[in-house]
């Protein structure tokens, strides 16, 4: 599993211009079964996606799909995380590692 960090480089006027793009493409990668869940940062400087792609290289070339990256919206960094313990209802995240 991957957490992926956006930080927005732009003020949110800009983010706010392409936010609709971007609520589109995640809508894509969840249909794909790429990713398990998404929101924003709080203070809003930016937001977390939560992806089970199994593959480094595969999540970057999906995420240079997103159009917060095409157009330097946001900066991403990618923290691989292994689930080991869970709770209740979250044991499909669980890794078997």
């Amino acid at each position: 599993m991957y957490i992926v960090s956006l930080t927005y480089k732009v003020s949110l006027d800009e983010v706010d211009i392409h936010i609709k793009k971007h609520i589109a493409y995640l809508k894509t990668q969840y249909a794909a079964g790429n990713f398990i869940a998404s929101g924003r940062k709080d203070p809003r400087t930016g937001g977390i996606i939560l992806s089970k792609i199994e593959n480094l290289d595969e999540l970057r070339a999906v995420l240079q799909k997103d159009p917060f990256y095409q157009l330097q919206i946001a900066d991403y960094e990618i923290t691989e995380f292994i689930p080991s313990m869970v709770g209740t209802g979250f044991e499909n995240l669980q890794s078997n590692l």
